[in-house]
């Protein structure tokens, strides 16, 4: 299904090492795919223009409600600041009622190891979500 390729919106300047946040979402219902599909759209457009974002992906898979995040920043303080940030943070407010899921995962690389593989994040998302509580 679609996926959006590992996008590099900042280099990482003095920057050695780097917060790796993948994220896994499934909605509901089929009825509210497009509607996140458009939202994550809106995202996407966001992080590509970040500061502090080292590297991007998104992965949709529609007919199984699930949408896959993959990035990479510079420090903690650049992924929350977009995190609060308009449009990221209506997204989030006005796609909660149509979640069934989400799993977030961090962990800390070297920025020599961007860009982060899909295999390792779904592995690293899949142990994750093993041990949460299922209403998570």
């Amino acid at each position: 299904m679609p996926t959006l390729p590992w996008t590099v919106p900042s280099a990482p300047g003095g920057t050695t090492s780097a917060l790796v946040m993948a994220s896994r979402f499934e909605v509901r219902s089929l009825k509210d795919v497009p509607r996140f599909f458009v939202k994550s759209l809106s995202a996407w457009r966001q992080v590509k223009s970040a500061p502090g974002c080292l590297g991007a992906s998104l992965v949709a898979r529609p007919f199984k409600r699930t949408f896959l995040t993959l990035s990479a920043w510079d420090n903690r303080g650049s992924l929350m600041t977009f995190n609060s940030t308009d449009p990221h943070r209506g997204i989030v407010t006005a796609m909660r009622p149509t979640m069934k899921t989400s799993t977030f995962v961090f962990w800390n690389v070297g920025v020599g190891d961007l860009p982060i593989t899909w295999a390792e994040a779904e592995h690293r998302i899949a142990e994750k979500a093993a041990t949460q509580p299922d209403d998570a």
